[in-house]
């Protein structure tokens, strides 16, 4: 199969030659490479001109299509009519040598599959301890593997909500377990939620659905809403072989009281995306853990290292909450 590779980048110059030296030593090599550069300086340009690398495009987009979203659909428009599958990378992540190849070959394996996503190797520390073993209330346990949990899931778990879903499936209350939860066991799992920097999908895919421009400049939770309208057409998979890790470089992210607003309000879409008609259990979850994680964020202040962040982001979130009575967002497609 023909495939593209589509990395969006902004204000990033060193880690993207980092990601792109990585793409370099694939034992699968992208037929294209589209750099689409929301940059307002020209340093990733140049970058790119002083290394070369093989089937690499650059595009500069003009400021109507910066933001994470419009990028990749900018990027998805120009990609070649003869690729089968569009692959998207973040640009501060660095692949093992057979990232490509291991998840090109999902499509082999599972020929329904409309997205395969890969998996990150370097957040958490997991520990495989059999699938008898009975986990602890600081712990999270599935599929024979164990991790510790973080302070906000064991909290949920003692007031009644945590999810009730394995990780990638949202529950009807959102709020669920991302795709970061799944074990470095090296199998493929059917999921219906992908990260967005670390995915691929059918370019067929393309033709009826784009990322939505609801979510502009970062982006937050854009790819679940995409993989998640996604997933009502077909299957979505992830492969832990195909492994990778992140290293999230603080350059081009909006500063912590935006964050804590889009954490909240974003959040709302994603969840309405899944369930547009929730039930009032639903919505007194979705809220009460809203509530909760607010409450986390502001406890932080006197907790963390990072005082100033923690409370700005709290702030953020709480004026996100109190916004979604008087302004709702509009569900796009």
């Amino acid at each position: 199969m023909k495939f593209a590779l589509i990395i969006c980048t902004y204000l990033r110059p060193q880690p993207l030659l980092q990601l792109l030296q990585s793409v370099r030593k694939q034992t699968l090599y992208p037929d294209e490479i589209l750099i689409v550069d929301g940059s307002t300086n020209p340093e990733n340009e140049i970058a790119l001109q002083e290394n070369h690398f093989v089937n690499l495009s650059y595009f500069l987009v003009p400021p109507t299509h910066r933001g994470l979203t419009k990028q990749r659909n900018y990027g998805i428009e120009r990609v070649g009519n003869d690729v089968e599958i569009v692959c998207f990378l973040d640009d501060d992540t660095v692949l093992e040598s057979d990232y490509l190849e291991q998840l090109l070959s999902t499509y082999q394996i599972h020929p329904e599959a409309l997205g395969v996503g890969g998996h990150i190797i370097n957040e958490t520390e997991c520990e495989w301890v059999g699938h008898n073993y009975k986990a602890k209330i600081g712990e999270y346990f599935f599929d024979g593997w164990k991790r510790k949990d973080g302070s906000r899931f064991v909290l949920r778990k003692k007031l009644g909500l945590d999810s009730d879903c394995p990780p990638g499936f949202s529950p009807l209350f959102s709020h669920g377990r991302s795709v970061g939860f799944l074990p470095p066991s090296g199998k493929i799992y059917e999921v219906e939620l992908l990260m967005g920097g670390v995915s691929s999908f059918k370019k067929k895919v393309f033709g009826t659905m784009q990322f939505s421009t609801y979510f502009e400049g970062y982006g937050l939770y854009e790819d679940a809403d995409f993989t998640l309208r996604v997933a009502k057409t077909g299957k979505l998979y992830v492969n832990t072989s195909a492994k990778l890790t992140h290293h999230h470089d603080a350059s081009g992210r909006p500063n912590q009281y935006q964050y804590g607003k889009m954490v909240v309000r974003n959040g709302w879409y994603v969840w309405r995306t899944k369930n547009p008609k929730p039930s009032l259990d639903a919505k007194l979850k979705w809220h009460s853990i809203t509530i909760v994680l607010t409450m986390i964020r502001f406890s932080n202040t006197f907790t963390s290292g990072k005082r100033a962040a923690a409370f700005t982001e709290a702030l953020g979130r709480t004026v996100g909450w109190w916004s979604l009575l008087i302004n709702k967002p509009k569900i796009k497609n």
